[in-house]
C-alpha cells in the first residue's frame, strides 16, 4: 500500500493538512501536507532542522500547531488529545526507560498507565520481550543494559498498548548493524500485522529498506515526495562519482561542467563529485578526457545508480546530518495513551 503526500482522505491513517509551526521568527513547517494509509511505513527524510521532529511533536500530541490540522485516525490531535495518545506509540531518539527496573517492570509500568489490568501488562510485557530479543535480560535492572538493549526495551514500551500508530522518531541511532537489522525486521513485522508507522531517520538506506512511500522535508517544507525508485528516478539512469585530492576539487569541478545531463553534487568532506548521466559511457570517457586535459588525476571514478543520499543531497545541498538543531525536540520523552496526559 502506498501514501501519498498530497491527496487527503478521511480513511488516511494519519492526516496532515496544511500544518504550519514557528517558533518566534524561526518558521520550522510551513504548510505541510501528509497522508499515510493504514499498514504502510511513511519514511519522512530532512536534515536537522527541517521540522522533522516538530511534525513528530504535533502528531504526538506534544505542541499545537498555529494552522493547519492533524488527524490520527480521524481524530484531530488539538480537539482529542487523550483519544488521539490511545491511538498511538511513540519511540523518540533517546531510549526513556526507568534505569532503577528491571526490564519486564518498565513494560509492565507503561501497561498499567495505559489502564490495563495488572495481568494483562504482565502478558504484553513479556510478549515485546519476547519479540524483542530481550527474554533473558528481562528481570535484570535497565542500568546493566547495553544502549542497543535499551533502544530495544523503549521500542517495546511504545508497543505494549498495541497503538494503531507507531511514531519512530531516528529509532536505531547509535545502534550496531546487527541490531539495526533486527529492529528492521521487527519493524517489518508490525506493519504486516495492520500498525502504520511514522518513521523519520537519518539514515537513507533504512528509509530505502523500510518505507513504502517516502517525504523529504527541508526549512520547513515539504519539497519531494513519491517512492524509492520513483525519487531515485529524478537523477536520471546512472551516476558518475569523482574523487580527487582536496586540492584539486574546485579545479575538478570546473573542468567536469559539461559532463552529464545535470547539475553535479559536491561532497567536500570527502573531496567527491557525483553527477547525473544520461549517457553513461560517452559521459565517463568525456570525464575522463577533461580531467586528464585539467591535470588531475583522481583517486577514484566510477559508475554506479543513484541512491537515496544522492537524491537527498541533489533536493537540499546538504546531508542529514548537517547542523541545524530544530528549536523542539524530543528528549526521552514519550506518548502513551492515556499516560501522556498526566504531569
Amino acid at each position: 500500500m502506498t501514501a501519498t503526500a498530497i491527496s487527503h482522505s478521511s480513511a488516511a491513517m494519519i492526516d496532515v493538512e496544511g500544518v504550519s509551526k514557528a517558533f518566534g521568527e524561526t518558521k520550522a513547517l510551513v504548510g505541510v501536507d501528509l497522508s499515510v494509509p493504514a499498514g504502510s511505513v511513511q519514511g519522512l527524510l530532512g536534515p536537522n532542522g527541517a521540522g522533522k521532529t516538530t511534525l513528530v511533536r504535533i502528531l504526538a500530541t506534544l505542541l499545537a500547531p498555529d494552522a493547519g490540522h492533524a488527524r490520527i485516525s480521524g481524530v484531530n490531535v488539538q480537539d482529542d488529545p487523550d483519544t488521539v495518545r490511545s491511538l498511538i506509540g511513540l519511540a523518540g531518539q533517546y531510549a526513556a526507560v526507568d534505569e532503577t527496573l528491571t526490564g519486564r517492570e518498565n513494560l509492565v509500568m507503561i501497561g498499567r498507565l495505559y489502564r490495563l489490568s495488572r495481568q494483562v501488562a504482565k502478558t504484553r510485557a513479556q510478549e515485546s520481550l519476547d519479540r524483542l530479543g530481550l527474554l533473558e535480560a528481562a528481570d535484570r535492572p535497565v542500568k546493566t543494559y547495553s544502549g542497543g538493549m535499551r533502544r530495544r526495551l523503549d521500542l517495546g514500551a511504545s508497543l505494549v498498548g498495541r497503538p494503531q500508530v507507531l511514531i519512530l522518531d531516528e529509532p536505531t541511532t547509535g545502534l550496531d548493524p546487527r541490531t539495526r537489522l533486527d529492529t528492521w525486521a521487527f519493524i517489518r513485522d508490525l506493519v504486516a500485522d495492520g500498525t502504520t508507522v511514522l518513521l523519520t531517520t537519518q539514515y537513507l538506506e533504512e528509509a530505502d529498506q523500510l518505507a513504502d512511500h517516502i517525504v523529504v522535508i527541508d526549512r520547513g517544507k515539504v519539497i519531494a515526495s513519491g517512492t524509492s525508485a520513483e525519487l531515485k528516478s529524478r537523477l536520471g539512469s546512472d551516476l558518475i562519482e569523482v574523487e580527487v585530492s582536496a586540492g584539486d576539487l574546485e579545479p575538478a569541478l570546473a573542468a567536469l561542467t559539461e559532463v552529464g545531463c545535470r547539475k553535479a553534487t559536491v561532497d567536500t568532506e570527502r573531496s567527491r563529485i557525483t553527477i547525473p548521466t544520461c549517457d553513461a559511457v560517452a559521459d565517463l570517457m568525456a570525464a575522463l578526457r577533461y580531467l586528464d586535459h585539467a591535470g588531475i588525476t583522481p583517486r577514484d571514478l566510477g559508475l554506479r545508480h543513484p541512491s537515496l543520499d544522492d537524491v537527498f543531497l541533489s533536493l537540499t545541498g546538504r546531508n542529514t546530518a548537517d547542523e541545524d538543531p530544530e528549536p523542539a525536540s524530543i528528549t526521552g520523552r514519550r506518548t502513551r495513551g492515556p499516560a501522556a496526559s498526566r504531569p
